[in-house]
């Protein structure tokens, strides 16, 4: 999933991370406009996943 289809799709995919992962709350989902990288690196860090295995949690969502 690219950056592009991402912020598309964040309000539909936060809240499924959010079912799936009830330690995430909404500011570690604050998707600001040129911040994804950073968004993705938070969650990284808060669920202990690598870069590849978030990619791959969101996009299998």
């Amino acid at each position: 999933m690219n950056t592009t289809e991402l912020k598309g799709n964040w309000k539909e995919l936060k809240g499924k991370l959010k079912q799936k992962y009830a330690t995430l709350t909404d500011d570690d989902l604050l998707m600001a406009e040129g911040k994804e990288e950073e968004t993705l690196g938070k969650l990284q860090e808060k669920l202990g996943k690598s870069k590849e295995e978030l990619h791959k949690i969101i996009s299998d969502l």
